[in-house]
């Protein structure tokens, strides 16, 4: 299955397809698609859905998905990673939660604009970014960008509003209120210990380990393993920070420390990680 690269920070699409489908494909970087106009069907990762004008999907890396184009369908994409998102001027307050809502979107085909009052405001945001991208006028990227990051946001937010809702309809509040907890504080791991959770919530280690468990179908330590894990590869895979600073990010004490931890879910050093990765990358430009 093709595999696409983006070697620049974001980049903007905007094509029309006549009816017939698109071959299934995946990407290393997150794409935002828009439909302007046109009918078909969306698959993403073997899950159909029927599309529309005004519609907008996100596909997150290594999702696996394609077209069916049922009439001519004009299309907006917008391509970006990680490092766009750290670099990109959106404050830095924000970042790490920008982060954690794009990589932990529902995996499934739907138009992700939750919010009327948003999808309103998408359709002539998109419309600006189409005519500044077009024009070349003075300033244009300067503006562009401005745009883009405000799509990203928008998005960003009805993300995390259904996120929310999916949520709170197989539990209640106050997991709800632990998640986001541990997921403003992945970056910190003294706050993730189950002292720490347990005192900050106000409840014994035993109940707290029992309740999160029901109410997520996760252990705790799994849970923040695997969401560290995760940010940990897209680091490796999407930006060219080094060991020593991905350290100090995520709260190792040491190189030998995060190499520990590496090695016990992926069963390879960081370094190796990324090395498979780059040829990888390498062997479909």
């Amino acid at each position: 299955m093709k595999r696409e690269n983006l070697h620049e920070p974001f980049s903007i699409e905007y094509k029309t397809l006549e009816e017939g489908p698109c071959a299934g494909h995946k990407h290393s970087f997150f794409e935002l698609v828009y439909i302007v106009e046109g009918t078909g069907i969306q698959c993403i990762n073997q899950n159909q859905f029927a599309y529309h004008p005004g519609h907008m999907f996100l596909i997150t890396p290594e999702d696996c998905h394609s077209f069916d184009v049922q009439t001519t369908t004009t299309f907006f994409y917008l391509r970006f990673n990680d490092i766009y998102i750290r670099e990109s001027g959106i404050l830095t307050s924000n970042i790490q939660k920008l982060e954690f809502i794009l990589q932990n979107a529902n995996h499934k085909p739907g138009c992700i604009l939750k919010n009327i009052v948003d999808k309103q405001v998408v359709k002539p945001l998109v419309d600006a970014i189409i005519r500044e991208y077009e024009s070349r006028d003075i300033y244009n990227q300067e503006l562009i960008q401005q745009y883009v990051n405000t799509l990203i946001v928008l998005v960003a937010r009805n993300i995390a509003k259904f996120l929310h809702l999916e949520l709170s309809g197989n539990t209640d509040q106050k997991a709800a209120n632990i998640l986001n907890f541990i997921q403003a504080n992945i970056y910190y791991p003294d706050k993730l210990r189950a002292e720490y959770l347990c005192n900050h919530f106000n409840v014994s280690i035993n109940y707290l380990g029992k309740y999160f468990k029901q109410h997520t179908g996760s252990t705790l330590q799994k849970y923040i393993t695997q969401y560290r894990q995760t940010l940990i590869e897209h680091r490796l895979t999407h930006s060219d920070k080094r060991l020593g600073e991905i350290v100090n990010e995520f709260g190792f004490t040491d190189e030998s420390h995060l190499n520990k931890f590496f090695r016990n879910n992926r069963g390879v050093s960081p370094k190796a990680f990324r090395l498979e990765r780059v040829a990888g990358t390498a062997g479909k430009i």
